[in-house]
């Protein structure tokens, strides 16, 4: 007896068999059970997902032998004669290959006789989206008032082109792509049922491989089997679908969390021994970060399976993984404009290195920066990471001439450093956030913090309470690293303040309604203003005056 391909032999028979269309089961069977049955329905939805099966199990409750039910018994001559493709009052058309208007003439004149057998003639028409502009207008009127003994199934895969004056005619079912969970159960109870051996990560790596569609998964099982010699195997799917190992997309992501540049570059040589598709492994990395960021926010949300995403959610920071995660996905789209895939999947994760936050890939380049000869009594031309031991910070009131001059010299410092020495009070903090190239939320952050204390490691900021929303765990590491070229590496704390503190967002307002006021006042007591006020009758227009910005006067 020849082979039939588990897609074939598991198709399901019954309505409770499908998997994962509840939606559309639910409302065939309440039609069904209560005779309220449409003329024309259309099935919508991706390959392998159901839409031929579930037009031929409905037309097999409508005529079965026992009567129409939600339940066809399966057993009549009418039910295994549908099952085996050969019942005569369920005609399944390829509209693909029947596109005309004379195929359709042929349908519709067809349709005027009655059932040779059963209660009701089935149309089952697949691709309906295929047929000409000419087929759909003959096939209107037929569709819209059909006799009482047909009914039309339309599947389609891309609903887009079909006009809407047959969409009005038919309840439409849209039929959704199937979850890898889902097809994983389903493929898993199908192989205990063939009694073939398999691994758990195999059928895993085979359902996400199905990508939604439920035939697809069936298709790669049968592969698997034939390459594992009847038996499923998790190297043996790995190898036959281009991927890599889960623990080498692991080891991917630890060295980027190091920020070992070199460790990187070595586990991407061990995984492009493999030849693996570079896009499948950026895939599986970015599915990892997903699950590091659903353990962050939900721990234990994934159960067990979840360990391995739980030990990288304590060692990296939510934005981070956001950002990694937007690497992997964007970077997908670089390998195509490559002539050399591996090289850009090394710059993908390169970049990875390169933008994370604080800059952790800073220690991987510095032997590159090294190799460059420079003086040791100048400073360097850019900022040095990891930075030397961090000098003796000022104090919020002025220290002793003798405590600043056996304070360690900063190397490497800009300029800005070089005044780091006066107090650090509201005026000093203004001019320092005035010196700095920070723009945004964090420039809001910065304005609105007033300065408390500054020792050798910590600043010490208050916030009032009606600006607590500018205090975020970005924001805060991002100014730290703004103010480290003045201050050194700096941990910033933050204390909830009165409301009638003086920051330098208000100190800035301050400044700016005086200027305001004199420039208004300069204008009211102008002589030549004055005489046009008094000579044309006119008048100031409120709000129009604005005061000179020293900027362009120089």
């Amino acid at each position: 007896m020849s082979y039939q391909v588990l897609a074939r032999k598991w198709r399901p028979k019954r309505f409770g068999e499908l998997v994962g269309q509840e939606h559309v089961v639910r409302a065939l069977s309440h039609a069904l059970s209560t005779g309220r049955i449409h003329h024309a329905f259309l099935f919508t939805g991706t390959r392998g997902v159901g839409k031929t099966t579930i037009a031929r199990i409905f037309a097999k409750s409508l005529n079965c032998e026992r009567g129409v039910s939600a339940e066809p018994c399966g057993e009549c001559a009418t039910c295994r004669d549908v099952d085996a493709g050969r019942f005569l009052d369920l005609l399944e058309i390829d509209a693909a290959s029947n596109t005309g208007v004379d195929d359709v003439r042929v349908l519709i004149e067809n349709a005027q006789y009655a059932p040779a057998r059963g209660q009701y003639k089935v149309y089952l028409v697949d691709e309906v989206h295929m047929l000409s502009k000419n087929a759909f207008n003959a096939l209107l009127k037929t569709l819209e008032e059909p006799p009482a003994h047909a009914k039309f199934l339309l599947a389609t895969t891309d609903p887009q082109k079909l006009p809407v004056t047959v969409l009005s005619r038919c309840l439409q079912f849209n039929l959704k792509r199937l979850s890898a969970d889902e097809i994983e159960g389903q493929l898993a109870k199908i192989l205990a049922a063939e009694g073939i051996g398999a691994d758990a990560g195999a059928v895993r790596s085979l359902a996400r491989a199905g990508n939604g569609s439920l035939r697809d998964a069936l298709s790669l099982l049968d592969q698997a089997i034939a390459y594992g010699r009847g038996e499923v195997r998790e190297a043996d799917v790995t190898a036959m679908l281009g991927t890599v190992d889960r623990a080498r997309v692991d080891a991917l992501l630890e060295a980027i969390v190091a920020g070992d540049a070199a460790a990187l570059l070595a586990e991407i040589e061990d995984v492009a021994q493999f030849a693996p598709d570079f896009s499948t492994v950026l895939d599986e990395l970015a599915e990892l970060l997903h699950r590091v960021q659903v353990a962050q926010f939900v721990p234990g949300a994934r159960g067990d399976d979840d360990a391995r995403a739980a030990g990288f959610s304590t060692r990296i920071v939510p934005d981070e993984v956001q950002l990694l995660y937007q690497l992997a996905l964007t970077g997908r789209r670089d390998l195509g404009l490559s002539t050399s895939p591996r090289a850009a999947f090394e710059m993908v994760l390169l970049r990875m290195l390169a933008f994370r936050p604080g800059g952790a890939a800073a220690a991987s380049v510095e032997p590159r920066a090294a190799s460059a000869p420079v003086a040791r009594s100048e400073p360097a031309p850019r900022r040095a990471a990891p930075a030397p031991p961090a000098p003796q910070a000022p104090v919020l009131t002025p220290a002793p001439a003798a405590a600043v001059q056996s304070a360690p010299a900063t190397p490497a410092l800009p300029a800005a450093a070089a005044s780091a020495g006066k107090p650090l009070d509201l005026a000093r903090w203004l001019e320092i956030i005035e010196a700095l190239s920070i723009r945004g939320p964090l420039r809001e952050l910065a304005l609105h913090s007033i300065p408390l204390a500054l020792d050798a490691d910590r600043l010490k900021l208050g916030l009032k309470a009606s600006h607590e929303h500018f205090r975020s765990e970005s924001l805060t590491r991002q100014l730290a690293d703004a103010l480290a070229p003045t201050f050194g590496r700096l941990k910033i704390v933050f204390d909830t303040v009165a409301a009638g503190a003086e920051s330098a967002a208000d100190r800035t307002q301050k400044r700016e309604t005086a200027r305001q006021s004199e420039a208004e006042a300069a204008i009211a007591s102008d002589p030549f203003v004055a005489s046009l006020v008094s000579q044309f009758d006119a008048r100031v227009v409120p709000n129009s005056t604005r005061p000179r910005n020293p900027e362009n006067e120089r």
